[in-house]
């Protein structure tokens, strides 16, 4: 199970309350130019220097997520280039986050996109290691409406490393590995749908080999503005690659990016998420998180398939402010034949702070049915 992984920006929306006071309210107060003197000194240029082989920074501060309530944190974020001498190769990103809950929550969570000799080769990495305390309501649409659910701890290592090779002018065809292991511990007594009803119980290790296509025309993966991207992911846990269970996930994802203006995008994303065989408790397709399905409580609807969909605008304000605003929808099943029985809504309004060049903090807030979430992240949701 991935958690939810905060990220820290609370200093800049206290910076940004400070800019948009009125005069009388700001007197004293940092004016624009002082906190762009400041943000450059923790790595936050609002300028892209092209000269640079590496630009790096870091953000301190404050988060908030459904699952872990307030924590502080601090972000690595850094863009890179992998050849100088070949230009037209993306800029490559990684973002390292280490993180601490008043609930109880603490772990460490990194994504990487690297590009290579002319963007012939691409390598995408994510992992992370996170101890929180969360819910399990169960299996299915009517465990998930349901207000009981099972206190724990989860004690989670995920790592899933994915190499690219183009043999198209836009098609990308990988491989991978992916490693997953939980332990649910402190686990609540004398409630229904308990983990320790469940097949493999607290404890869960999964292993799979992965394959994967890719065809991407984004101009900047981790914000995009124009372009589309299709994937599908196909991964098989075996019990002979060390796997507790024989399973397999196929995700698959449409995500189509407009340039209205130069300041103005809308994006569109469409995805689905299937598991068959003797799927884990863990390893089960979920319905609302950071990216997908905001303000639903991350792992509260699980089931073996999900699909979503959702559009968003995306408009640059003036300085580094910007705004975004989004509805979506997305329902869980079984089996694929059953999907969009039950469909539920999200809507969603959010602000944007640009830390560095097209790298945004965002403060999102999502409203599901009978559910509400704020999320602090560092880039955008997809």
């Amino acid at each position: 199970m991935r958690a939810a992984i905060p990220q820290p920006a609370a200093l800049l929306a206290v910076l940004m309350l400070a800019v948009q006071a009125p005069a009388a309210l700001a007197a004293g107060l940092p004016d624009r130019a002082q906190i762009d003197h400041l943000l450059a000194s923790l790595g936050g240029d609002a300028s892209d220097d092209h000269e640079k082989a590496s630009d790096w920074g870091i953000l301190p501060g404050p988060f908030y997520t459904p699952e872990t309530s307030f924590g502080i944190g601090v972000a690595l974020v850094g863009l890179y280039r992998t050849d100088r001498a070949t230009p037209d190769t993306p800029q490559s990103s990684l973002t390292l986050s280490g993180f601490a809950s008043i609930t109880g929550t603490f772990g460490f969570d990194f994504d990487n996109y690297s590009y290579y000799n002319d963007d012939r080769q691409r390598l995408f990495v994510h992992g992370d290691l996170v101890n929180q305390p969360t819910r399990y309501w169960g299996i299915g649409y009517a465990a998930g409406r349901d207000n009981h659910s099972q206190d724990y701890t989860g004690a989670s290592f995920d790592l899933w490393p994915q190499l690219y090779q183009r043999v198209a002018p836009a098609l990308w065809v990988g491989a991978g590995w992916s490693v997953a292991q939980l332990h649910a511990r402190a686990l609540e007594d004398n409630v229904r749908n308990s983990i320790g009803d469940t097949t493999d119980g607290p404890s869960v290790f999964s292993s799979g080999a992965s394959i994967h296509l890719l065809d991407d025309t984004r101009d900047f993966v981790p914000n995009p503005s124009r372009g589309h991207v299709l994937s599908v992911d196909y991964a098989a846990y075996r019990s002979d690659l060390g796997s507790d269970d024989n399973f397999d996930s196929l995700s698959t994802r449409f995500g189509s990016y407009l340039s209205l203006s130069t300041k103005t995008t809308l994006a569109f994303d469409l995805y689905g998420d299937f598991r068959s065989g003797d799927v884990p408790w863990n390893q089960l397709a979920t319905l609302g998180n950071d990216q997908r399905m905001r303000g639903y409580y991350d792992g509260r609807y699980r089931d073996r398939d999900v699909v979503s969909t959702q559009i968003e605008w995306r408009h640059q304000l003036e300085w580094r402010h910007g705004i975004v605003l989004w509805a979506g929808a997305g329902s869980i099943a079984s089996r694929p034949s059953d999907l969009g029985t039950h469909i539920l809504p999200s809507i969603g309004t959010g602000y944007r702070f640009m830390f560095k060049p097209r790298v945004n903090v965002r403060l999102d807030l999502g409203v599901g049915r009978d559910s509400a979430g704020f999320y602090f992240q560092v880039g955008e949701a997809f």
